[in-house]
Formats: structure tokens, C-alpha cells, sequence
């Protein structure tokens, strides 16, 4: 007799695997946390982007700090954050921002934001502005801006970094191919450029990829060395997890080996610094990525 192989049900091939087990946000600290957020009206991506970390994170005292509301022009198919047309622009919200990061005595910390097309200036001055404050209210704070796509405003771009942050990001999120798919108000070229440009005005560059959205091997390491190309020096890599059944599925779920062996791979390609790991988010360990 013939014996068939064992296809697995949809249900047990779509089973987050035992290495993807987080542990509920709890305790005093991230309490605390928790509190000050709440009170000084702030959006944190911890929250608007469902991280498996904010319990880690949080416990620890700290927190990723989303800036310029949480309703973004962009529709990426990967993420959690609200779609639509923002009515926030809140010219105080720096002054917030820097006010609860000295509450938090916050060593370091991580700003990002939603994407502003609709504005001229794509959000820079409040980026500058934020950055600027939380440098005159707490000096030994070194700070990190995961800026979104500028759109090819580089004079927004030089505005967003020049404030005197430590680490410039702009995550690629995925490889080239799938593009069109994941994120498509943007252009992988476009994005790759926007790095370069970081890049050349002196700033320390950093970027993420996620795995399991059905790309391969050879596209990652390609897009690993268009990265080192263009001028990156700190490269994060993490699990997508899909937020609802609205987003893009989860194709493959990566082994924490492949992840080791992809980290070996960035780091021979010249990148100065690789996270790799399913768990690992932008700002997960960013505080390592100021002195590469």
C-alpha cells in the first residue's frame, strides 16, 4: 500500500509556533508607563501597532513614542495602524512628548509616526520640533527617529533628521518583489534613496525587514546588499505577524536558525550591526544601536 503524505489542516499550518510565545504586558513599571501615556494623551506604536514586545519593553520603563496622530494616508497591507485621512495636527505635542520622557527618565528613546502625505512638508517640523525639545529637556537622553517615506521630499527629509537624533531609520519592510503588495503608496527604490540621502548628511542609518510574506531567501540577501549599497549600518529583522484577517496573511513562519543564519549573512555583506530574530521589532534593543 501506498502511503500518502500528511498534508497539514489550514488551521495547524497557519498555528503560531511555541517560539512566538510572548508574555502579557504586567507589572508596576509597566504601570507606570502605561499611566503617563495615558495622561499626557500620547500614541505609542507599542500599542497602535500590536508589538509582542510592549510587555518587555514597557516593563522596563520605556516606551516607542508615535507622533503626529494615529490615523496614516498610507494603506500598507501589513499593518495595524488606523487608514484614512488624519484631522490631528497638534503643534503642542512635542512639548508633551519631551515633557513625559523626562517623567519616564527615559535613556533612550524611540520616536516614529504615521505617514502625513496630505501635508506640505510631510510632518517635519513637528519631527524636528519633537526632537529638539526632548534634547533641551532631557540632554543625556539619545533618541532614535524611525521616519516614514518622505515621498521624495528631501528638503522634508533633511528637516526630520537634523535635529540632532543619534539613529535615522526607515524601514524597507519587505523585498522588492512584493512591493506592490505590502506597501503599495511606496517604491522600493524610492526607499532605498531616501537611506542613501540619510546616509550621505552623516547620520547613523538603520532599517527593518520582515520574514514570512512569501519572500525567498536569494530576494532577502539581495535586498541585504542593496541596503549595504545605499549606505545602511543597522539592519533589524523580525516574524510579520498578521494584526487581523483584513491584513496580509502570514505565509511562512521563519525558524529562529534561519533567522541566526540570515543575521551571519547581513553582517558578511558589511551591514555594522544585525538584530535577527522572530520576536525582534525596530525599536526592540535600540538602545544598542546608538554607539555601532
Amino acid at each position: 500500500m501506498i502511503e500518502l503524505p500528511v498534508i497539514p489542516s489550514e488551521q495547524q499550518r497557519k498555528k503560531r509556533p511555541d517560539w512566538l510565545r510572548v508574555k502579557l504586558p504586567i507589572g508596576p513599571e509597566y504601570a507606570k508607563v502605561r499611566k503617563l501615556v495615558d495622561e499626557h494623551k500620547l500614541h505609542t506604536i507599542c500599542e497602535s501597532g500590536n508589538c509582542p514586545n510592549m510587555g518587555e519593553c514597557w516593563g522596563a520603563g520605556t516606551a516607542t513614542f508615535m507622533i503626529l496622530g494615529n490615523v496614516c494616508t498610507r494603506s500598507c497591507t501589513f499593518c495595524a495602524v488606523a487608514t484614512g485621512r488624519p484631522n490631528e495636527y497638534d503643534t503642542d505635542e512635542p512639548r508633551r512628548v519631551a515633557e513625559a520622557i523626562v517623567l519616564m527618565k527615559v535613556k533612550h528613546a524611540v520616536l516614529t509616526s504615521v505617514n502625513r502625505d496630505e501635508l506640505k512638508d510631510r510632518g517635519a517640523e513637528i519631527w524636528y520640533q519633537t526632537v529638539r525639545l526632548i534634547k533641551e529637556a532631557s540632554p543625556t537622553t539619545t533618541i532614535e527617529t524611525l521616519i516614514p517615506d518622505t515621498k521624495g521630499n528631501w528638503e522634508a527629509l533633511e528637516r526630520m533628521i537634523s535635529a540632532g537624533q543619534e539613529v535615522v531609520s526607515h524601514n524597507m519592510e519587505t523585498v522588492e518583489r512584493l512591493y506592490r503588495r505590502v506597501r503599495p503608496q511606496a517604491r522600493y527604490e524610492r526607499s532605498l534613496e531616501q537611506i542613501r540621502r540619510t546616509k550621505e548628511y552623516g547620520q547613523r542609518t538603520k532599517s527593518g525587514i520582515m520574514l514570512g510574506l512569501g519572500e525567498t531567501k536569494d530576494e532577502v540577501v539581495k535586498a541585504m546588499d542593496d541596503l549595504a549599497a545605499n549606505g545602511l549600518d543597522i539592519l533589524t529583522l523580525g516574524q510579520y505577524l498578521q494584526p487581523t484577517k483584513m491584513h496580509h496573511e502570514v505565509i511562512e513562519w521563519i525558524h529562529p536558525e534561519t533567522f541566526a543564519m540570515y543575521r551571519e549573512e547581513g553582517l558578511m555583506r558589511g551591514l555594522k550591526y544585525v538584530e535577527s530574530g522572530p520576536l525582534v521589532r525596530s525599536s526592540y534593543h535600540a538602545e544598542k544601536h546608538v554607539n555601532v
